[in-house]
């Protein structure tokens, strides 16, 4: 079976789009929660989420006189907000829909479902309770589908492509989530006396709260927090576990020298530093040295499997390691800030900007 580059960069932009989706809910809905348990004078406002996520500039285009409703909505339901959660589940339904043929259908349903209930309820008027409700089904739908396909697909190259892009998305969001709590520190002294609450926040987004007291067995620590989220290689959200998992999935792909390379370039960047120990603007330029790496390792994964050059049209697919062959398709979504910043556009809508949508993402 051969599989074409535009599936695979659809596949790949599948596990993008809803884990982003996922973890975009998963913020929301700690974050409305921490604003209603800290006071008014700590100064929160959901404006760090939108300058975090890279949205700041087009949240201020479309909204000229901000408020906290507005923000709140660009990040969850504007669909002018590429990262949003409900543009993130809509692009991923088009991915999925224009490759049915290799996603089984039951994922097919499940997402489809997921997208159309979403866009339904997000369009109501909805109390703070009702929104928490629709953050922790789409947490839960989206871990759903994920083991569905774990579950159902067939682990070739296709479903390496499904880790790959699942892996760094997961990465890239993980540093943007202990970004959110560096942001709010840093030069706020009012919020020093809630050190404590907000890395509990950090935790609880990304369920990572019973594993870290299972594991570090103490109160909560800034310090800890950092280095756990970083560089535990058990828990399947740290940084650390990502690139382990991102790296078996490349291990499984020819030609992926290149991409390796780079992801060990991140991989000792975790070890070369005692990252629990730097200072909160420490932290905070170490995460945006991060998010770069993984921008050029999307640029490498772009380049040699989606973006083939002219001559590749009269290469032959190569099967590999008993692994489908792939195509190369359209160009995947530009990005907002950082090179993983959330697509401005879909792999199916980008159609016809490519001129290889017919060459084997696996060719030699």
């Amino acid at each position: 079976m051969s599989l074409l580059s535009r599936v695979a960069e659809r596949i790949y932009w599948t596990a993008r789009y809803l884990e982003r989706a996922e973890t975009t809910s998963r913020l929301a809905r700690v974050y409305g929660n921490l604003l209603l348990d800290l006071p008014r004078e700590a100064g929160l406002s959901w404006d760090v989420l939108v300058q975090i996520t890279g949205g700041a500039d087009l949240y201020r285009e479309l909204n000229p006189s901000p408020s906290v409703d507005a923000a709140e909505r660009f990040f969850v339901a504007d669909r002018h907000n590429p990262s949003s959660v409900r543009s993130s589940l809509a692009l991923a339904r088009e991915s999925v829909r224009t490759t049915r043929d290799i996603v089984p259908s039951e994922a097919w349903r499940s997402i489809n479902e997921l997208c159309l209930w979403v866009t339904q309820e997000l369009d109501a008027e909805t109390s703070h309770r009702r929104r928490y409700g629709i953050h922790s089904r789409v947490v839960e739908r989206c871990q759903q589908i994920s083991g569905l396909l774990a579950d159902t697909m067939s682990h070739d190259a296709a479903y390496q492509f499904f880790r790959l892009g699942r892996g760094i998305e997961r990465a890239d969001m993980t540093t943007r989530i202990i970004d959110v709590a560096a942001a709010m520190l840093l030069g706020r002294e009012q919020l020093a006396r809630f050190d404590n609450t907000l890395w509990m926040a950090v935790l609880q987004s990304l369920s990572a709260y019973q594993m870290y007291r299972q594991k570090v067995r103490r109160r909560i620590d800034g310090p800890d927090v950092i280095a756990y989220l970083l560089k535990d290689t058990q828990f399947p959200r740290a940084i650390a576990f990502s690139m382990r998992e991102t790296g078996a999935a490349l291990a499984m792909l020819p030609r992926s020298g290149e991409p390796i390379k780079k992801l060990g370039d991140l991989r000792r960047m975790l070890t070369l530093r005692e990252l629990g120990e730097l200072s909160i603007a420490g932290l905070h330029q170490w995460i945006d040295d991060a998010q770069l790496t993984l921008g050029d390792l999307h640029g490498l994964v772009e380049a040699t499997w989606f973006r083939p050059s002219k001559s590749a049209p009269g290469q032959a697919p190569v099967t590999t390691q008993s692994q489908t062959q792939s195509q190369t398709q359209t160009p995947a979504p530009t990005q907002t800030q950082t090179p993983t910043q959330p697509p401005s556009q879909s792999p199916a809508q980008s159609q016809g900007q490519s001129s290889s949508a017919g060459v084997s993402a696996l060719g030699r």
